[in-house]
């Protein structure tokens, strides 16, 4: 039987949602939006994970700040697993600034591959670290929200923070 990967997790809750943090020993590997069993993140993550808040302690108090609007960008050591193209796209997602939206045509042609529409929404859904990697800051063409593992209510709200429109 292999080794399982032992995996660090937080809760921290906002405006009534709730979201755990997961972590490596070599960073920040999972932001679960959608109140996923333990037992499911772990077969998700391959690891075994273990309530451990200092451990996060640095994300933690990142998005602390970020969800009350006193962060904009985070400088937490991320373990992503992807491949290299939604690596590509999780890197572009990052060059979006707080308070701005992009388009998945726009995601698409800024990567050099603007007929790769579906396949920049599947590495967007994909992302892991939702939030910390702005994916809630890709719109529809139209200007129209659409997709996020979180719900389109938490993508609004989080848009709503970062354009200073959200009462905290």
């Amino acid at each position: 039987m292999a080794i399982r990967e032992r995996l660090y997790a937080s809760v921290i809750g906002w405006g009534g949602w709730s979201f755990r943090i997961v972590s490596s020993k070599a960073g920040m590997r999972y932001i679960d939006l959608r109140k996923r069993s333990v037992e499911d993140l772990s077969r998700l993550l391959k690891g075994t994970i273990t309530p451990d808040d200092r451990h996060n302690e640095t994300v933690l108090t990142q998005l602390h700040e970020y969800l009350e609007a006193e962060r904009q960008t985070f400088d937490v050591v991320l373990d992503l697993r992807g491949t290299p193209f939604q690596r590509a796209v999780w890197d572009r997602l990052l060059n979006i600034p707080y308070g701005e939206t992009r388009s998945y045509a726009e995601v698409a042609a800024s990567i050099g591959r603007p007929t790769a529409l579906r396949a920049v929404g599947g590495a967007v859904g994909a992302n892991p670290v939702s939030i910390v990697i702005p994916c809630h800051r890709v719109i529809g063409k139209d200007g129209s929200l659409v997709g996020y593992g979180g719900g389109l209510p938490l993508k609004e709200r989080l848009l709503a923070l970062e354009q200073g429109s959200l009462d905290l």
